[in-house]
């Protein structure tokens, strides 16, 4: 049995997503809840591992059940409602109250349904203070205080001269042996109600650092120490550069991520599976 979570947290305190020993982490907190319902060494496997600090408001995981996990899933008939959406109601007993990290939802995942190779794109949005929108304690944990008044239109102008099939190495982490061909599906910023600049992020994948370094750049544009047009300059001379920061991950949250219709899961997670053997 494969079980689809839809999972949210404060990354705040968190190591990042990945299971690291002696370090709180995202998935090892997720997993040692599951383990005192189901026993046995849940492994969870997630569409995108963030960082240490970023945040998820739509993060999602998979978890296979072996026969006695199974059994065990059962037992909690005794809670009303499906055994399997009711696993999300005990893991938030078990994780306690104002946890910061929270299962918003278990259900039976659809045939060839994989988090991390089914998905077909990863949303984010990033959230900026800057001398206008001025600072709020209440919101220090999830954004990124800029000590300059910003020009969201050349951020936006230069965030969209971004977008397309693209090599973004000048915007990434490098790896060894891993691609940094992407494509930038949406990218632009605007003021939010208490004005606050929100930047709107989404791409099929997303290599290492790259979100926090394509919200640099267009910081930079608007606080004007790069031009609108040097956004996608530097892109294309696909060089790491100290042209721009790469900001900070307390303001990143991992917003969605999008899957095709049923039908096509199981061929959307091979053809994944194909091209990372491939890069």
């Amino acid at each position: 049995m494969r079980i689809r979570f839809d999972i949210a947290y404060d990354g705040t305190h968190f190591r990042g997503w990945a299971r690291q020993p002696g370090l709180r982490t995202v998935q090892g907190t997720l997993e040692a809840a599951l383990a005192r319902i189901l026993a046995g060494s849940p492994t969870l496997v997630v569409a995108g591992r963030t960082d240490a600090g970023v945040h998820a408001s739509g993060q999602v995981a998979h978890l296979d059940l072996d026969d006695a996990q199974v059994g065990r899933l059962a037992q909690g008939r005794r809670t009303a409602g499906d055994p399997v959406e009711a696993l999300a109601r005990r893991l938030r007993g078990v994780l306690g109250a104002y946890p910061d990290v929270t299962v918003r939802r278990t259900s039976a995942a659809p045939a060839g349904f994989d988090a991390r190779f089914s998905a077909v794109w990863r949303r984010y949005s990033y959230r900026i203070a800057d001398e206008i929108t001025g600072y709020d304690p209440l919101q220090r944990e999830r954004t990124t205080s800029v000590r300059a008044a910003l020009d969201v239109e050349a951020m936006d102008a230069a965030a969209r001269s971004l977008i397309g099939l693209h090599d973004f190495a000048a915007y990434c982490k490098p790896r060894e042996e891993a691609t940094t061909i992407r494509t930038l599906l949406e990218f632009d910023w605007s003021r939010d109600a208490d004005a606050a600049i929100v930047a709107n992020v989404r791409a099929d994948a997303f290599c290492h650092s790259m979100v926090r370094a394509l919200v640099g750049a267009c910081v930079a544009v608007g606080e004007g120490r790069l031009s609108v047009a040097d956004a996608a300059r530097l892109r294309d001379e696909g060089a790491r550069t100290s042209a721009f920061k790469v900001l900070a991950a307390r303001g990143l949250v991992l917003a969605e991520v999008g899957y095709p219709a049923d039908d096509l899961l199981a061929t959307r997670a091979e053809q994944t599976r194909a091209r990372r053997e491939i890069e």
